[in-house]
């Protein structure tokens, strides 16, 4: 299972790698994949031994610039996204969850759209930075009002978590009805950003995506080994010493705020979160210790994947919220079915 493992976690990162490269020099101006690298490798290790010639710089004002920026922020999200889902999966015991299945996309949509309806009544906001901050205090603000609806379940069950969800995404649903409404000729902006995009991502989103993801995937991925013995069922686990209940609550708290932040920055994305567990779970198995990482591996390479079909092969670029939908929805369709057969969360 070990070299499996290694195999495995070998062939995606080389794939990312890979897709990075391509994705880079794919678009208006197409740059070859050596030029992509020499620029690179000039610009952020400045080798002596590559004369500026060498470096076009019109390619380094498109790469460094325009296109590198929105590629690490897509790949990030996706792998943010890939491994909530993972997580949420493995919590709940069932293949359908993925980060929105308590709401958070909801709350940091309603954020959102809070945001943008304040600046389009008149009241001064930069919305580059108050959208996402808006966003994020409204999924954090959610997963506090799910807690909340759970609290009499002191074991936090998948049954009571998912109800005290779906009833907090039905308010904020009809809260962010209320928000296009309100927003009259102006809602085309709201419905923009609830589409998902990455267009004009910089380096700060960049680094914003990175310091939450970081930390947050150390921890999950240090859980990992408790999320299998979970698995075995509440009594069996506390048996062998693992709190379920405090677990539980933890990881959730780190998965919410992993969506939090990949909705704040990108808008609502859907069904990578379900998708890309789940057809890993096919290849590694259940054991969480592996599945968490390659999900977030995978997903970035799902999600960077599909940016640059809308960016750079598309005709006219699209959300990439209604790509991804696109696809995830017959997916979904399958997996329903195939539940519905009896063949259960393995």
């Amino acid at each position: 299972m070990r070299g499996k493992a290694k195999l495995l976690f070998g062939s995606l990162i080389t794939v990312l790698v890979a897709v990075i490269i391509t994705a880079t020099g794919m678009g208006y101006i197409n740059i070859s994949a050596a030029d992509v690298i020499t620029t690179l490798w000039q610009t952020l290790f400045d080798q002596p031994g590559l004369s500026d010639a060498a470096v076009n710089t019109t390619n380094s004002v498109i790469i460094m610039d325009v296109r590198l920026p929105r590629i690490l922020v897509a790949a990030l999200v996706g792998g943010g996204l890939a491994l909530a889902g993972g997580i949420f999966q493995a919590i709940l015991l069932n293949p359908l969850a993925d980060p929105y299945t308590l709401g958070i996309s909801s709350g940091a949509a309603f954020g959102a759209s809070t945001a943008f309806i304040l600046s389009i009544i008149g009241i001064s906001l930069p919305v580059s930075y108050f959208v996402p901050f808006f966003a994020f205090i409204g999924a954090v603000t959610t997963l506090g009002a799910v807690f909340y609806l759970s609290s009499d379940d002191p074991q936090l069950s998948s049954n009571t978590l998912i109800l005290s969800g779906v009833i907090v995404a039905a308010i904020l649903s009809a809260g962010i009805g209320f928000i296009k409404y309100m927003a009259d000729e102006e809602v085309g902006v709201i419905i923009f950003w609830l589409m998902g995009s990455f267009i004009g991502k910089s380096w700060h989103d960049a680094g914003l995506l990175l310091l939450i993801l970081a930390p947050c995937l150390l921890f999950c991925c240090y859980y990992a080994r408790d999320l299998n013995i979970m698995a075995l069922g509440t009594t069996t686990a506390d048996t062998l010493g693992v709190d379920s209940a405090k677990i539980r609550r933890q990881l959730l708290i780190s998965a919410s705020l992993i969506t939090a932040i990949c909705v704040a920055v990108s808008g609502v994305i859907g069904f990578v979160g379900l998708i890309v567990p789940h057809m890993l779970r096919m290849i590694t198995g259940p054991d969480n210790r592996i599945l968490l990482p390659a999900s977030f591996l995978a997903g970035s390479i799902l999600l960077l994947v599909a940016d640059t079909v809308t960016r750079a092969i598309l005709p006219h670029e699209i959300p990439i919220g209604v790509l991804t939908a696109l696809i995830g929805g017959p997916f979904f369709c399958y997996i329903f079915r195939k539940r519905q057969l009896g063949r259960g969360y393995a």
